[in-house]
């Protein structure tokens, strides 16, 4: 039951969002910037942003060698280039609203470990290189196994490395998204669960527990968790990664960020510590869930490639450990469209919601804009 005042004053906006994730809040920023005496509010039902926009291991990059390789197989030259570009606006996108500091950025390059398995990698590296030569203008990928030494990798073969990847902080990210939003006078509501979204002439009518919100648009951008929203099929399959902090008990031989076995396992340096995370690959369907937790096989693997792998002959501690949900489907590209006259989505940002967040809401808030304003 609402009172008067609250029916005037907090039910009625020109644009509600639902999620404030890294693309909700996006969203909502952007159409904020194209409209400023537009009133906007976020609804989150978490207490902080569920999914894996607070919940990833803070990596700025748009795919390994061994990523875009088997993206060319799937996507052809033309769709793994459009991949990468997105993948990189999306990026400027966050740095040139927030600004490096804000988001704790971090160029220290990234690189790709390789097994005598997975060596063959290495003969896409030309191609990949000239494809990507008009972005980047210059190559991305490098040979780098020199290096091998000096990081103290073992069971690797070979390294690749790529100078525009980063890493950054993504506590700040979301923290000082956030306050950019409450800056522009966009309103975010948390521990509140959208449980329906109507139709209605003029507008779309949002039901929450007992509370109903009217909005002249709604953005959908509840990623992995929209089938619990919306009965359109839509091809996203929920994906869940897990993630370990890790303290060794002596300093780290190598700083950056780091990928193996196509991206499915990734680790990068944070101060004295190893954030170490992926694994999902060993239990596809298992992983294919919402439900946060830990799976105690991808655990063990981890660890074993620790001891193996990363930081072999050192003892070290797991801190923490926590998972993310990500959202995924029969192809990389994310979904941005109207569902209905007064409804869009932006979801299913295949593992890469850091990179495609801030374009996909750029997007959607121009696709609103266009529509109704």
């Amino acid at each position: 039951m609402q009172s008067f005042w609250e029916r005037e004053s907090f039910a009625q906006y020109d644009l509600i969002v639902i999620g404030a994730g890294i693309t909700g809040l996006s969203t909502a920023a952007s159409f904020k910037e194209k409209h400023p005496a537009a009133d906007v509010l976020v609804i989150e039902q978490g207490t902080l942003p569920l999914g894996a926009s607070t919940r990833n291991a803070g990596f700025a990059c748009f795919g390994s060698i061994s990523e875009l390789a088997q993206d060319r197989k799937t996507l052809g030259d033309e769709g793994m280039v459009s991949l990468v570009q997105r993948r990189w606006s999306g990026l400027q996108k966050t740095i040139s609203r927030l600004g490096e500091e804000s988001i704790g950025l971090l160029k220290q390059g990234g690189y790709e470990l390789l097994t005598p398995k997975t060596s063959y990698y290495l003969d896409a590296i030309d191609q990949v290189n000239q494809l990507l030569n008009p972005l980047f203008q210059g190559s991305v990928f490098q040979h780098a196994t020199e290096k091998l030494d000096e990081f103290g990798f073992r069971n690797t073969s070979d390294l690749v490395y790529n100078p525009h990847e980063a890493q950054l902080h993504t506590g700040k990210l979301m923290k000082n998204l956030s306050r950019y939003c409450g800056q522009l006078g966009i309103q975010i509501i948390t521990g509140t669960k959208v449980e329906q979204i109507e139709e209605e002439t003029g507008h779309a009518v949002i039901r929450a527990g007992q509370l109903e919100f009217l909005g002249r648009s709604v953005a959908i951008c509840t990623n992995a968790f929209t089938p619990q929203l919306i009965t359109e099929q839509l091809n996203i399959q929920p994906g869940r990664g897990m993630v370990l902090l890790v303290k060794p008990d002596k300093p780290l031989s190598f700083r950056g960020t780091f990928h193996y076995d196509e991206g499915f396992y990734y680790f990068r340096d944070f101060d004295d510590k190893i954030i170490f995370g992926g694994g999902r690959n060993l239990a596809m369907e298992q992983e294919s869930t919402t439900e946060f937790g830990i799976n105690e096989i991808i655990e063990q693997k981890l660890i074993q490639d620790l001891k193996e792998v990363i930081i072999p002959e050192t003892h070290f501690k797991v801190e923490m450990k926590w998972s993310g949900i990500m959202a995924f489907g029969d192809t990389k590209a994310p979904i941005v469209k109207r569902l209905a006259p007064r409804q869009y989505l932006g979801v299913r940002l295949g593992g890469m919601g850091v990179a495609l967040g801030s374009l996909v809401g750029e997007e959607l808030a121009t696709q609103i804009s266009q529509d109704h304003f």
